[in-house]
């Protein structure tokens, strides 16, 4: 991982090298601009925080590539909220990305314990949101935590998302935006893409986490970039934007966040 952000730092942009107005303003006026001490944001803050000391423990059923950090089927809350819960800013970006889009039909590829689902329907309280969740008790926590916040436009669909996810986007007209965090290896993570790339329209964004967590994962992201559906894509190293923008050149970016 080191190694990969190395060479991600050898070939960063600066904003102001970019020959796109889209990316341009999307970078200085919304990517950059976080706002962590945002009150809206306290009930996630603060329910992160009781995750961390939740003792229970429940049995983990791993259709991915499992963790790096943790490979026993039997884990406390707490260790998973601490081993596999994003940095806020991350959830934050995805807030402002939703808001941005005006998202209205929102997917949501692991739920894990729902604290990046609960920053999309805090950004969105009207959409509709399906998460996707393969182990049935971290499934069972996430729909705790969603009731605990009062969101009631989260469905959480629980299963092996190879079964799953085509079936249930048969009834979902357009997909507005898609977070991608479950089977982190090549083959489900592009066929993942391709399943949800039937529902997209021009102002759609894919957001792809972990692009650099493995080689497995930065393969799939360079097919995903080279799409001919996908007119822009911006790595920020951690995750991956991409867009279906048809009045826009094909361009990659790669750039600091």
């Amino acid at each position: 991982m080191i190694r990969a952000y190395l060479k991600f730092l050898l070939k960063a942009r600066n904003v102001h090298s970019l020959h796109s107005p889209f990316v341009f303003d999307l970078y200085s006026n919304l990517i950059r601009r976080d706002n962590p001490g945002e009150q809206r944001f306290a009930p996630i803050r603060a329910l992160q925080q009781e995750l961390l000391k939740d003792a229970r423990k429940i049995q983990i059923t791993d259709f991915g590539a499992g963790s790096r950090i943790n490979a026993s089927r039997e884990r406390a809350v707490r260790d998973i909220a601490k081993n596999s819960q994003k940095p806020a800013r991350f959830g934050r970006l995805l807030y402002r990305l939703i808001q941005r889009f005006d998202s209205r039909t929102i997917v949501d590829l692991g739920t894990s314990l729902g604290i990046t689902t609960l920053y999309e329907a805090t950004a969105a309280p009207a959409a509709q949101i399906l998460t996707f969740e393969g182990c049935p008790q971290t499934a069972a926590v996430a729909q705790r935590n969603f009731r605990k916040l009062n969101y009631q436009n989260i469905e959480i669909i629980t299963g092996n998302i190879d079964e799953t996810l085509a079936e249930r986007l048969k009834t979902v007209p357009a997909i507005d935006l898609a977070f991608f965090d479950a089977n982190h290896r090549y083959e489900p993570t592009v066929r993942y893409f391709e399943t949800c790339l039937l529902k997209v329209h021009n102002d759609t964004c894919f957001i792809f986490d972990d692009i650099h967590w493995s080689d497995e994962m930065e393969q799939a992201w360079d097919t995903i970039k080279a799409h001919p559906a996908v007119t822009v894509s911006i790595d920020l190293f951690y995750v991956g934007l991409v867009f279906f923008r048809s009045q826009q050149p094909k361009q990659d970016f790669i750039l600091k966040f």
